[in-house]
């Protein structure tokens, strides 16, 4: 038996592969962020579309099931309080956002002291509200087509 919810099933195969390739696309901006171009804003736009495509090919109650709105704006709301909490370490050593980690050796992956760990949070914060407010425009748009349909009978 088919699922008849969201795209042809071409599209769902072939979504599959390239949702994956988006998210460690997503992944490896964001932790050599602090070496290549990119980071943590960057690395959470790409996250967030793996997950609107998600929703495109298979249908927003698929993709609710894994990453419902409410988790959404938990982990927006958490990567907002890492970030602080991240700046906020920095304090006891003089500084706000004082670069607190060990730095390492120049473009290793271990190199750039707090900034990766930052990039993480702002990934995580960028990546879940961006994927959130799709999700609201989308519940919002499914809503006014619902009471335009009611008017109409």
């Amino acid at each position: 038996m088919e699922d008849k919810a969201g795209m042809t099933f071409i599209v769902k195969n072939v979504s599959k592969v390239v949702i994956a390739f988006i998210l460690l696309f997503g992944q490896n901006i964001v932790l050599y962020g602090h070496l290549t171009p990119g980071g943590g804003f960057a690395g959470g736009v790409i996250l967030a579309v793996g997950f609107v495509l998600a929703v495109f090919a298979f249908g927003k109650d698929k993709v609710l099931a894994v990453v419902s709105d409410f988790w959404a704006s938990m982990l927006d709301n958490i990567g907002a309080f890492l970030f602080f909490l991240i700046a906020l370490v920095g304090l006891p050593f003089g500084y706000f956002f004082y670069n607190w980690l060990w730095h390492g050796e120049p473009f290793k992956l271990v190199s750039a002291g707090t900034i990766p760990l930052s990039n993480i949070s702002i990934a995580l914060k960028v990546g879940a509200c961006l994927y959130a407010i799709f999700l609201g425009l989308s519940i919002y748009g499914s809503m006014v087509t619902e009471s335009k349909k009611e008017e109409q009978e």
